[in-house]
């Protein structure tokens, strides 16, 4: 089956080399000519324009929000307009609102074929490795159509659901997460004011009952001031954002999400946006007067 992708970024850029690996072949859209060279010297079939993708079987995406997603599939020139009758699945592995996620998918399934909402978990190094866990929402049948596809690109790959129930996975899965680090980030500096030291009290939270994903990614990381390399802050915000979506919507109370929410917004407030999520110790290090590094004597 001829496959194409749209959005070649940090984690765009993984999946795309494992499907042409897998696949044998892979059409990529991008519009920086210099990164077609590359890609193309790489393998790649390069596509022009949307309209080189018009004879895909599956698009996957990987784009940056919402309002990216919605331009490159229903946007003037977008694919709905290219793919027409082909009965083509669009796979987007980006992470959208599920109220943006449903409105794609009823927009596709009226027009043109199916559109799997398929946001993915893992960071870089397993989407460059291809062992993503993929969380996918969008029809049933579309999705057992894909799914020898989105083996390629992860070990665990789920079907969650009518469209929406992919993004609304990864919304739980990443608020969970984001509630974990900004916890962290305000017990930390306090460690420090109660006469612990930094490198001591992060062996014990890594190998005890406060360990997670979490602490055993940032903890060195903070240890050695290094905030850079991951998903920036106020990026990050948006799970928090849609999730609050889902607050109103549902009429119910989420103190712990609004809790980490008020931190991200504050990191962000506070000049601190641009960082990584253990950034948000930023925060918590400059109201306490201390710093949560490594003892380099």
């Amino acid at each position: 089956m001829k496959i194409g992708f749209i959005g070649l970024g940090t984690m765009g850029m993984g999946m795309a080399r494992n499907l042409l690996r897998k696949n044998g072949s892979l059409t990529v859209y991008t519009a920086a000519e210099e990164k077609r060279r590359r890609l193309a010297a790489e393998g790649f079939t390069i596509a022009r324009s949307y309209a080189d993708l018009a004879d895909c079987g599956l698009i996957f995406l990987s784009l940056p929000d919402d309002a990216v997603v919605e331009k490159v599939t229903l946007g003037e020139g977008g694919l709905i307009h290219h793919l027409k009758e082909s009965g083509a699945i669009v796979i987007d592995t980006s992470t959208i609102s599920p109220d943006s996620a449903r409105m794609i998918a009823e927009a596709f399934e009226e027009r043109v074929g199916a559109f799997l909402d398929a946001p993915v978990s893992g960071m870089q190094a397993r989407a460059d490795a291809g062992t993503l866990t993929v969380m996918v929402g969008g029809l049933r049948e579309a999705f057992d159509e894909a799914k020898p596809y989105l083996d390629m690109i992860g070990t665990t790959v789920r079907y969650m659901g009518g469209s929406g129930c992919g993004q609304a996975a990864k919304m739980i899965n990443n608020v969970a997460y984001d509630i974990n680090v900004a916890g962290m980030a305000e017990l930390l500096p306090l460690a420090l004011r109660l006469g612990l030291a930094p490198e001591t009290i992060g062996e014990v939270l890594n190998t005890g009952t406060g360990r997670s994903y979490a602490s055993e990614h940032f903890i060195p990381r903070i240890l050695d001031g290094v905030f850079t390399g991951d998903y920036p802050v106020d990026k990050a915000f948006k799970d928090l954002a849609h999730i609050e979506e889902a607050e109103a919507a549902e009429e119910v109370s989420l103190p712990m999400t609004g809790a980490a929410a008020a931190v991200f917004r504050r990191a962000i407030a506070e000049g601190f946006g641009d960082l990584s999520k253990g950034g948000l110790i930023r925060v918590w290090e400059e109201e306490m007067g201390v710093r949560f590094r490594r003892d380099r004597d």
